[in-house]
């Protein structure tokens, strides 16, 4: 995808994700302990964050750089989450992609951040209308295959704070709603992935939302056809840093 066609993923995620605050007393699935009310609020937190890094041209960020508003009352977070959102585009739209800004990635231009927001709304923007019953928009198949390159680039194997010892083996992700295939392999040491045909030793397949919500913890591998050894696949799936 294209910075611009992230960016039109930012805004519509965005529109989609404030038509779910409702009942913001929910529980939110996937963050245990988390209230919708809580879900707008830390989504609108990170897109003000980014705004700021964005907006300032900030090129090292450290504790107390960014000095974000305080929690506004629960009646008001919709509106509070609504501005945010269009409080950020507009900033992306007025920079162009390739300006350097500090990110946490390899990666430090504004194409990431544009990427990486667009992601970040969407997956939340799921799980608030998960939050809200009934059955979740999947996310556009486009978007969810931009979804699972990024995951894999800058998040997948990237365990923190666990003393698990890495897995060995190879997964195959291949989705089966557009173009979008992977092979994960992992010899106990490095996680390395490649975007090919391949066979693994698992295989996991499935519409392209489903493979980035099953990678994101949010969907069962149930939902999507295993084939293999479903360890490997639950092992190198679990072993990835999500923040």
């Amino acid at each position: 995808m294209s910075p611009d066609e992230h960016l039109e993923a930012l805004e519509r995620e965005g529109q989609a994700f404030t038509a779910a605050l409702d009942d913001l007393t929910a529980p939110v699935t996937a963050c245990p302990g988390w209230s919708v009310a809580d879900l707008a609020y830390h989504t609108g937190e990170v897109h003000r964050f980014w705004s700021t890094v964005v907006r300032e041209r900030l090129r090292q960020v450290d504790e107390g750089t960014v000095v974000l508003p305080a929690r506004p009352d629960d009646e008001d977070l919709p509106a509070w989450f609504r501005d945010g959102v269009i409080e950020l585009l507009a900033t992306l739209q007025d920079t162009p992609p390739d300006t350097p800004v500090w990110t946490w990635a390899p990666q430090q231009d504004a194409a990431f951040v544009r990427r990486r927001m667009a992601q970040e709304t969407t997956v939340h923007r799921w799980d608030a209308e998960r939050a809200a019953g009934g059955r979740p928009s999947p996310i556009d198949p486009a978007l969810a295959v931009d979804g699972i390159d990024e995951l894999c680039d800058f998040f997948l194997g990237q365990r923190a704070a666990d003393d698990t010892a890495p897995p060995t083996g190879s997964l195959h992700l291949h989705a089966t709603d557009t173009e979008g295939e992977w092979v994960v392999r992992a010899d106990g040491t490095t996680m390395t992935v490649v975007r090919e045909h391949a066979k693994g030793d698992a295989a996991v397949r499935g519409p392209a939302s489903d493979l980035l919500l099953a990678l994101w913890r949010r969907a069962d591998l149930d939902q999507l056809e295993v084939l293999g050894d479903r360890t490997v696949a639950e092992e190198l799936i679990a072993f990835t840093d999500l923040g």
